[in-house]
């Protein structure tokens, strides 16, 4: 099985920054593939950004140029810096790790931020 943790939410103004962190634990071997997804208040959950094990990424137009992934294989964590941060950010955002068919969760973190 495998846990993911996130954390580094929170409450920011509007074009402040937050970083995210999102480690992972459990029985993890190959290539896998982590990154985030978010959930604003009656939306449905979307991608934010995700990077494979080879280093491409993927992200959401809406945050291009101001978001960006990284990650430590090392440590199994994944980052994500967020930068010039507007309201329609707000959201709770979840960390995911997807490896041979299947994904795996965070509990999710909170970011809200404030106009």
């Amino acid at each position: 099985q495998v846990q993911l943790v996130e954390s580094g939410g929170g409450l920011v103004q509007a074009g402040g920054s937050l970083r995210l962190s999102c480690t992972a634990s459990g029985i993890i071997f190959g290539s896998y593939a982590m990154g985030w997804y978010r959930r604003a208040p009656g939306k449905e959950r979307g991608l934010v950004a995700v990077m494979a094990s080879g280093g491409s990424t993927n992200y959401a137009d809406s945050v291009k140029g101001r978001f960006t992934i990284s990650r430590d294989d090392a440590k199994r964590a994944v980052y994500l810096q967020m930068n010039s941060l507007k309201p329609e950010d707000t959201a709770v955002y979840y960390c995911i790790l997807s490896r041979g068919g299947s994904n795996y969760w965070g509990q999710g973190t909170q970011v809200t931020v404030s106009s």
